[in-house]
């Protein structure tokens, strides 16, 4: 790196450049830190998953105040070093604009992207890049191989800013000075934290993560090992895929989507879910379609009509619908239903079937028996 003063003056002072990637900070403090932050991560952000789940508000309040209360501890525990840095006088020196690029321009400041050679007086020179906010008024005075006057800490040289106004002595100096680019090579940068911070980092989001759910796993996998087994045990009339409705006359099962009544058990289930309690549990009609199930009930002195629905065949019930659709002549079926009653004399099930070529229907005993058929016509 050569530093050209303007001709009329007699001085050229020479500079090495060192190179090499930026250094790596592993101290016990930069990977305490790196540790404690991961454990406020990991417990935080699990803290407040595990409170929507379990449905509870403190937990949420933890998860969400945790890192909170950790950025105001850092903060706090950096004051000292941060009054030590603000103390220190920042190095004044000489720059050389290698490239410039606006990245932004929505106000009368835009942040330009800039790339420098910075050429100090008694140290090697480096070149920085960095981003400051130009006024568009001033944007036309910064130019490539433009130079300009920088301050920066001494010990952070990779937080370089430009001087806006410099003093009369060094803008006198900026314009006529003349420098040379330094190579890529002499880039600084922050240093990074290194393999061991990282890793600590790491291990503690992880231990963090199984601190909390180690403390609360009664709360969430017994919950947890609840809802599967209420899932496992198979529909319920009573659950929420089911409405039902019963009165003093009649009583409803209205299944949800993707269930039927010619499901194993499902009929039976929730005609034993309207007759209970009933005082004669007889019926007069027990009409089922796919997802709907009626019965009305025999009123108090016409118990001569009515019949037990828990009498009913209801394992034959698929079966039965299944030929009504197949070996009737209804090759399309639209829709079924089947209808249970006593009006005359003896229980019948009676299976109807529609579709684009007509109606049909088959007509069984109590024992589930097909006794007479009615093809489309």
């Amino acid at each position: 790196m050569i530093y050209r003063p303007s001709p009329g003056t007699d001085t050229i002072a020479r500079m090495t450049i060192t190179t090499g990637p930026p250094p790596t900070v592993n101290t016990p403090v930069a990977v305490a830190r790196g540790f404690l932050t991961g454990v406020v991560i990991g417990a935080s952000l699990t803290a407040f998953v595990a409170g929507c789940v379990v449905e509870s508000v403190p937990l949420c309040v933890t998860g969400v105040g945790l890192p909170a209360a950790y950025g105001l501890l850092l903060l706090l525990a950096g004051s000292p070093r941060r009054a030590r840095e603000a103390a220190v006088p920042p190095c004044t020196a000489l720059a050389m604009i290698e490239s410039l690029r606006a990245i932004g321009g929505e106000s009368s400041d835009v942040p330009v992207r800039f790339d420098l050679t910075v050429a100090p007086d008694d140290a090697p020179a480096f070149r920085v890049g960095l981003t400051q906010d130009i006024n568009l008024v001033d944007l036309p005075e910064y130019r490539p191989r433009g130079i300009v006057v920088v301050q920066y800490p001494p010990d952070r040289p990779w937080r370089a800013k430009i001087v806006h106004r410099p003093t009369t002595d060094w803008k006198d100096r900026a314009a006529k000075a003349g420098l040379d680019s330094a190579p890529a090579s002499a880039m600084v940068s922050k240093p990074s934290g290194g393999c061991a911070v990282g890793f600590a980092g790491l291990l503690g989001l992880l231990l963090g993560a199984a601190g909390v759910l180690l403390l609360f796993r009664a709360d969430l996998f017994d919950r947890d090992t609840a809802a599967r087994s209420s899932s496992s045990a198979g529909p319920s009339v009573s659950s929420t895929s089911s409405t039902t409705a019963v009165s003093s006359a009649s009583g409803t099962v209205a299944l949800g989507p993707g269930q039927s009544f010619l499901d194993k058990g499902e009929l039976r289930r929730a005609v034993d879910s309207l007759t209970k309690g009933k005082a004669t549990g007889q019926a007069l009609t027990v009409v089922v379609q796919e997802r709907l199930l009626s019965v009305v009930f025999a009123p108090t002195g016409t118990e001569a009509l009515g019949f037990d629905p828990g009498s009913l065949p209801y394992e034959r019930f698929p079966a039965l619908v299944e030929e009504a659709r197949t070996s009737l002549g209804v090759r399309s079926p639209r829709s079924w239903q089947l209808t249970a009653d006593r009006l005359t004399g003896s229980v019948t099930i009676r299976v109807g079937v529609t579709g684009t070529e007509g109606a049909a229907s088959l007509e069984a005993n109590g024992d589930g028996e097909v006794v007479r058929r009615t093809p489309a016509h």
